[in-house]
This record gives structure tokens, sequence and C-alpha cells, in this order.
């Protein structure tokens, strides 16, 4: 089973990436520029989670699935 796989059967959906953001952010004094990666990677998981469960679906972990993908468009753009 793969990372993401995993990720997305955790209770709820995707916790192990939130929480990684959010560890991130306190070691870099609250610089999300810093975490770029982890965002993208819960990001990942949240589309992912929406793919299998519809978008109506939800987790605390994720935002809900228009703000997430108008995050994810804003990101393949350069735009935080």
């Amino acid at each position: 089973m793969g990372e993401l796989e995993k990720d997305l059967k955790t209770d709820p959906p995707c916790h192990p990436r939130a929480c990684a953001i959010q560890d991130c952010i306190q070691k870099n004094n609250y610089n999300e520029e810093k975490c770029r990666k982890e965002v993208d990677a819960l990001y990942e998981c949240c589309n992912a989670f929406y793919k299998e469960n519809g978008q109506e679906a939800s987790t605390v972990s994720c935002p809900k699935y228009s703000l997430l993908k108008l995050k994810m468009e804003q990101r393949a753009k350069g735009i935080s």
C-alpha cells in the first residue's frame, strides 16, 4: 500500500498530512512558504479523497472541495 492510500485510510482521512503541515509551520516560525511540500501533499490526498468519495464528502483534514480546487489552481499558477 502506497503512502497516499495509507493516508486516505486514516481516521480522519488525510490527517497525517494535515499534522505534517502543522509540525512544519511550527518548526519554521509559522512561515508557510517553507512548508509548500507538505501543503501540496495534503492537497494531493484531499483531491484523491474527493475523487473517491464525491465532492460533497467531508473530512476535518481537508478544505471543502470548491476551496481545494481553487487553491490547487492558484498553486499551479504560482499564486500562494
